[in-house]
């Protein structure tokens, strides 16, 4: 297009530097880019996350990772709409047995956070912080933003995707399935599908048939590498939480309304 006597090209191709995408967990959570994990109530998508916080805090392997990686502990930042900090959240993080001055929260007691908050940009500058979580998805998007309305959700979501390209750190929402009976999970994700869309990894976390205590981390979406092949934990009354290591399912096996494997 012209605007008066100057184009409006910013470049072409040949002027595009390309460069390699940069991991925090191969092939599952890229840097610089937004994740959703998605899954019913009470899957353990939030026990994961913090799990896998764990791990980082402390620079340990993530799972399906060789035990010989060298890594090195990072900053997250998470935050929660939903569960109390101190009798929830701190109590899993202990148990995971996190570094917990690792693990920052961004105050919220006076204003309630949004993903295009300003905070959260100085905090991510301020703390180097490598994951940023933000749980769940509809808390975060800011009370004027309808989160079925695309034209509402795109620019917020460009928006928090620059972000996390500019600080070089995964930004992960969490969301909730909604009750839809339609075979594919993508389409059973809370709001508009320009979540899914704008997301260059989708995880999706569900239970195995006739095993209560097994769920499974399943890849719904993966656009920048092949997808990753599932990873099971277990929540166990008794025993706490395990990491199962790999599981032969795909999230086509999981049954979208019931989240559950056929096996």
């Amino acid at each position: 297009c012209l605007v008066g006597s100057e184009m409006c090209i910013r470049d072409s191709m040949e002027d595009v530097q390309a460069r390699e995408v940069s991991w925090l967990w191969y092939p599952y959570i890229p840097y610089g880019k937004l994740t959703i994990v998605q899954g019913d109530p009470g899957e353990g998508k939030t026990t994961f996350i913090l799990h896998l916080a764990a791990l980082l805090t402390k620079g340990e392997p993530l799972p399906n990772e060789e035990v010989d990686v060298q890594r090195e502990p990072v900053n997250v930042i998470y935050q929660n709409a939903e569960d109390s900090l101190e009798d929830t959240i701190k109590p899993r993080l202990l148990e995971a047995g996190a570094d917990c001055n690792r693990v920052l929260v961004i105050d919220e007691s006076v204003d309630c956070l949004s993903m295009t908050d300003e905070r959260l940009v100085r905090a991510i500058r301020e703390t180097g912080a490598k994951m940023v979580v933000l749980d769940p998805i509809q808390a975060y998007l800011g009370a004027d933003v309808d989160m079925h309305r695309a034209n509402e959700i795109r620019p917020v979501l460009k928006q928090l995707g620059n972000i996390a390209e500019e600080y070089g750190c995964a930004i992960i929402l969490i969301g909730h399935m909604n009750k839809a009976s339609s075979s594919k999970s993508t389409y059973r994700g809370l709001g508009s599908i320009d979540f899914q869309a704008t997301a260059r990894s989708v995880l999706v976390v569900g239970r195995i048939k006739d095993d209560t205590t097994l769920r499974v981390i399943a890849h719904d979406k993966s656009s920048l590498a092949p997808e990753g092949t599932s990873i099971a934990f277990r929540m166990d009354k008794e025993k706490g939480f395990t990491w199962e290591g790999v599981y032969a399912v795909s999230y086509t096996h999981l049954r979208a309304h019931e989240t559950c494997a056929d096996l």
